[in-house]
């Protein structure tokens, strides 16, 4: 009985020792684990939102202020202020409004659009700096959030006092243009005819304001669109943070 039972202790011992994980099983094993080093926090995901943010301010502004980036685009080409717009096939149809006030309109739509552009140029400290200064909330809801949801969050935080902050800018640059030579003989003509226009009321359109409000909008959309390219392709996450923030998302 004594042999027997040596025997089967013997044959456990021996089980064991043969029952070993290869030392390259568990090396690999160990790649799968999560490291807290690793772990994408909070702040590395609202830090990467921001970061995506200033990267689409960057090729917004650079684009939209440079020639043509107003008057070359069909998507964002300013037309004249709904004001006057409203009234432009009035005066066309009229032949001698039209020799008077459509050269004018032509020349006042260029410098809108060359207005429009030199803002642009003057926007990306301004952007950056309400990027910067943003409170996020919720940095793991908007990085899920799919197509535009950083730049659909800075816009709803943001989009009044960056107008505010943008102004002095917008103003800047319509002097540089001279707006006012273009902008003030037309709307003088135009109230001057106002009842044959079939108006009762002169024109006055504050053309800073409808200048902000356009290039504004056209800032938003090219953010909105490099932030969708920086979720998309790993090419244009150009910064390590860029890259492990984004790069969580495929994973």
């Amino acid at each position: 009985m004594r042999v027997i039972l040596l025997s089967a202790v013997l044959l456990s011992l021996s089980c064991q020792a043969q029952i070993k994980i290869p030392t390259g099983i568990s090396k690999a094993a160990g790649q799968f684990l999560p490291k807290s080093a690793e772990a994408l926090t909070e702040t590395d995901a609202s830090d990467g939102l921001k970061e995506a943010l200033i990267q689409g301010v960057k090729t917004g502004s650079d684009l939209l202020g440079g020639g043509g980036g107003f008057a070359k685009s069909e998507l964002y080409r300013l037309a004249l202020p709904p004001e006057v717009a409203d009234i432009e096939a009035k005066i066309n149809a009229n032949p001698l409004l039209r020799a008077a006030l459509m050269p004018k309109i032509q020349e006042l739509k260029e410098k809108l659009n060359e207005g429009a552009e030199r803002a642009a140029s003057k926007s990306f400290p301004i952007f950056k700096q309400a990027v910067v200064g943003m409170s996020v909330r919720d940095a793991f809801g908007i990085l899920r959030g799919g197509e535009g949801s950083a730049t659909s969050y800075l816009r709803n935080e943001t989009e009044r006092p960056l107008q505010e902050a943008f102004r002095p800018a917008v103003q800047s640059a319509l002097d540089e243009v001279e707006i006012a030579r273009y902008w003030e003989p037309l709307t003088n003509a135009i109230n001057q005819n106002k009842r044959l226009l079939g108006r009762t009321q002169d024109i006055q359109t504050d053309l800073v304001a409808y200048v902000n409000q356009k290039a504004t909008e056209a800032l938003f959309s090219e953010i909105a669109k490099e932030e969708e390219r920086i979720r998309r392709d790993p090419v244009r996450r150009t910064s390590e943070l860029l890259r492990k923030v984004f790069g969580s998302l495929q994973k």
